[in-house]
């Protein structure tokens, strides 16, 4: 039985008595991921495939040379991950699930084993999270179910590339990358903040030097507008949700509550149109905005980059040398979690 197998088998009876998850949402887990290293190819396989359609081919070529930049150039892991890849046949790789209390922003949060606590839960089959989130929503919470392209093992196991994401644009195939591997340099168990916003910070420098060396000036330009955009988006989202909380902590009654709820959620649909014509139509973001949204739809945004600005800072202090940047984010890791925000926040 190989290494990895025994890890996954070893999760299950350690699951059992953690009293955060059932053993039936791990099996689930376990036979999802069990799912993804039995469909690995190595990537130098597929590409001598006769069989691999040219747009594949052409992806993976890239891949190759994204994954040796990123251990050579970025100093990311060199190892396995993201040298092998498996076709899942559908869209995702998983579907999490968030939930909020329907007069709240403060997410439900779920607790596993190596990952600590997160605001979210993740399932390997779409038709299990939506039951799920039916089960959240007949409870009184509010709930959104959303695809997920990529997710990291943390260097526990071998992530593949896979076709979930695999026919990004070269900036976004670049970015998930680079971000995924930075998740093995650093991670905080029950930080997602810390977590994520180190892993943009990695991604936004590793693509601005990706684009630097290898790419043109257009392509690095798309790129900058493309984050201006989306740092547009989140500043619109948490204005609004800023007004959500105060709502929601008010004295209104809950009738008066739910009225200025669904205002504020009219109000940021008609925001997004405008920026959107500011954009000149880029639609980055309609899908999510055409959606119901509720509470639990704003639970993840904003946490990707509740600390870029700060590590971006510390990046700079580090006189942009991305070694000694990782060397001071383990060291802010291994503080305890009050020290370790009121560092960030102080940046």
């Amino acid at each position: 039985m190989n290494c990895h197998l025994r890890a996954l088998i070893l999760i299950l009876p350690l699951a059992a008595i953690t009293g955060c998850a059932s053993p039936v949402y791990y099996f689930q887990a376990v036979s999802g991921q069990l799912e993804i290293l039995n469909k690995r190819r190595p990537v130098e396989e597929v590409l001598s495939d006769p069989a691999t359609p040219p747009q594949t081919r052409q992806q993976l070529t890239l891949v190759r040379r994204l994954r040796d930049f990123a251990s050579q150039e970025l100093g990311l892991p060199d190892n396995p991950s993201y040298r092998s890849y498996a076709d899942l046949e559908r869209p995702f790789v998983i579907w999490n699930v968030f939930a909020t209390p329907e007069l709240s922003l403060k997410p439900r949060q779920w607790c596993f084993v190596f990952a600590g606590c997160v605001s979210y839960r993740g399932y390997f089959a779409r038709d299990k999270a939506e039951r799920f989130a039916t089960d959240m929503k007949q409870g009184g919470y509010d709930t959104y179910v959303g695809g997920v392209p990529a997710y990291s093992t943390l260097g526990w196991l071998n992530d593949p590339v896979l076709n979930t994401f695999i026919n990004r644009s070269e900036a976004d195939l670049a970015g998930l990358l680079f971000h995924e591997l930075a998740h093995q340099v650093v991670y905080v168990g029950g930080d997602s903040a810390f977590n994520e916003s180190f892993a943009t910070v990695v991604e936004l420098e590793g693509v601005q030097r990706w684009f630097g060396r290898h790419g043109t000036a257009p392509q690095a330009e798309a790129y900058r507008q493309k984050i201006r955009r989306r740092e547009q988006f989140i500043a619109l989202v948490l204005k609004h949700k800023a007004k959500l909380a105060g709502i929601y902590t008010s004295n209104l009654g809950v009738a008066e509550k739910r009225a200025a709820k669904k205002r504020i959620f009219g109000e940021l649909r008609n925001d997004y149109a405008a920026l959107k014509t500011d954009w000149g139509g880029h639609s980055d973001y309609d899908k999510w905005s055409e959606q119901d949204l509720n509470n639990a739809h704003l639970a993840a945004i904003g946490m990707y980059h509740q600390y870029v600005a700060a590590f971006q800072k510390l990046l700079r202090q580090q006189g942009d040398d991305l070694k000694n940047f990782y060397r001071a984010a383990r060291q802010m890791a291994n503080l305890p979690r009050d020290e370790r925000r009121m560092a960030l926040q102080n940046f």
